[in-house]
């Protein structure tokens, strides 16, 4: 789930993003992040396949599964015609990847980590299905959020947090990632953000030794983020009662909905009066 890598990239094979050229119909999805973009732009019916992850999200419900995020089937993808397959690279994939180009089938490469990174994913997916006014609107949108969000945030005290993704192990959100980048628009001071990596695993006298006085714990495990964090009671997040739970899949998968995913971080660091007065401003 965390293993991505610094920076957009963009490979084409072929005239797909050429200007005049036809938008893509036959698409094939491998990454659950891409799929949902995709979705969001209008583009279900030209979803031709997607990855077993994609696939158990309702949006694609019925959508033919072409492997794992990581061991996706060549043989499935090409007996799907596609026009175009949309991947994250990743050091599993790289010789599926050339197997791609090698038959000549177009690729869109994109590697959504940072909160800009996850803007251009939007509108380089929007270019290829022909549905660039759709990106737009929803890029515009979520720009428009993030705004409202750093002036109201703007006067607030800092606070130091870090972010959980996992607990055992010990994963959390680092720097260069748009959680990093939502945290800081709501002036909280990622303490990871000072660890090598974009998804560090850390070991917990890290987190012991940062002493956060804010944690957003996104962990999948059932057991309370409160009870879970309060067996070590010198954190001071623990002490002031700042630890907060963020549903799994808002810090984990940079999709379409960024704006909604920072009103619900900004719930669940900065409270709910203060995401209500955001909404109340909207126009």
């Amino acid at each position: 789930m965390w293993r991505v890598a610094a920076g957009l990239l963009l490979v084409v094979a072929g005239p797909v993003l050429a200007a005049g050229a036809a938008p893509s119909r036959r698409v094939v999805s491998l990454n659950p992040s891409l799929t949902a973009m995709v979705i969001a732009l209008g583009g279900r019916e030209a979803l031709v396949g997607v990855d077993d992850y994609s696939a158990r999200s309702p949006g694609a419900a019925g959508l033919p599964s072409v492997g794992g995020l990581y061991n996706p089937s060549l043989e499935a993808v090409v007996a799907l015609a596609p026009d175009l397959v949309v991947l994250v690279p990743s050091a599993e994939q790289r010789g599926f990847t050339e197997r791609l180009e090698a038959l000549g089938i177009p690729r869109l490469v994109l590697d959504p980590v940072s909160f800009d990174d996850v803007l251009a994913a939007i509108e380089r997916i929007g270019a290829a299905l022909g549905r660039e006014r759709e990106a737009a609107a929803r890029v515009g949108a979520i720009r428009a959020t993030r705004a409202r969000v750093e002036a109201a945030a703007r006067p607030l005290p800092p606070l130091r947090g870090v972010l959980v993704l996992q607990r055992e192990p010990l994963f959390v959100a680092g720097r260069g990632t748009f959680v990093d980048d939502m945290l800081r628009s709501l002036r909280v001071t990622n303490l990871a953000a000072e660890q090598p990596g974009h998804w560090p695993r850390l070991a917990r006298e890290w987190l012991l030794a940062a002493a956060p006085e804010l944690i957003v714990d996104s962990s999948p495990d059932p057991e309370p983020a409160l009870s879970h964090w309060s067996r070590w009671p010198s954190l001071p997040a623990v002490a002031k009662g700042a630890v907060v739970s963020l549903p799994v899949g808002v810090a984990t998968l940079p999709g379409p909905d960024l704006d909604a995913a920072l009103l619900t971080l900004a719930a669940a660091t900065r409270g709910e009066a203060f995401v209500a007065a955001l909404r109340a401003e909207t126009p």
